[in-house]
């Protein structure tokens, strides 16, 4: 199954929370996208490893997602070692992505700077041919490799290395991120409230779009950063 874009983030909502904007533009533009969640989110302090599966499929249906899938690995203990860094790697073989979004380099969250480097190490390994991997059904799988890796922004304010333009979806994308019923803003949750849970939490998600939409003089925008440099064919491609 070939999948245009693929987004790798440490935990369910991640992705939400950072790019699914830019997933929702080119979904609806004909492109195939989908998600991969590293972990379940099972050492989060509101809702269930269970219920927060229910709230991902959720929002995946929202999204337009054509796949995603999760790794199952230990949330808040995973390791960027060889054996999780080969299960991204079948999965990259699997679903040839042309682009790869990754979580933020760095952010509030541990896991999250540590899935970006699990997720970089992958997308090069993908491409050598002497890294062996077997798909689902037994078959060795040929090297792929993405044509670029990207990484969202999250939650600390990072210096982003473009934009993406999401003013006609940010809707969408709000309601993709409130699908996580347990994990956000409910004044009748009987639950401990947690960083992400207040209400000021999504107005700061808002106001972040916002602020990167006016920077490239639009209504809303995610940005992203890159290590390596960008370049276009034409001109008139930029915003």
């Amino acid at each position: 199954m070939k999948i245009n874009i693929l987004a790798v983030a440490a935990h369910p909502d991640d992705v939400e929370l950072s790019c699914a904007g830019t997933l929702l533009v080119h979904q609806k533009r004909g492109f195939t996208t989908g998600i991969i969640d590293l972990t379940r989110g099972e050492m989060g302090t509101r809702g269930t490893p269970e219920i927060r599966m229910e709230e991902a499929a959720a929002s995946a249906k929202i999204l337009g997602l054509t796949v995603r899938e999760n790794l199952g690995l230990a949330d808040s203990f995973f390791e960027n070692n060889k054996e999780n860094q080969l299960k991204l790697v079948q999965k990259i073989r699997e679903y040839q992505p042309d682009f790869v979004i990754g979580t933020a380099i760095y952010d509030r969250h541990p896991d999250h700077g540590r899935a970006s480097q699990l997720t970089e190490q992958a997308c090069f390994l993908a491409g050598l041919k002497m890294v062996e991997t077997t798909s689902t059904d037994g078959e060795k799988q040929k090297p792929w490799r993405p044509k670029r890796l990207f990484f969202a922004i999250q939650s600390t304010s990072l210096e982003p290395d473009f934009f993406v333009d999401i003013s006609d979806v940010m809707e969408e994308r709000m309601e993709s991120i409130k699908a996580y019923k347990t994990q956000f803003y409910d004044p009748s949750s009987k639950e401990p409230q947690t960083y992400i849970s207040r209400p000021e939490f999504l107005d700061m998600i808002t106001a972040r779009a916002q602020e990167y939409g006016h920077r490239i003089q639009v209504k809303y925008a995610e940005g992203f950063n890159t290590k390596h440099p960008l370049g276009v064919k034409e001109l008139y491609h930029l915003v």
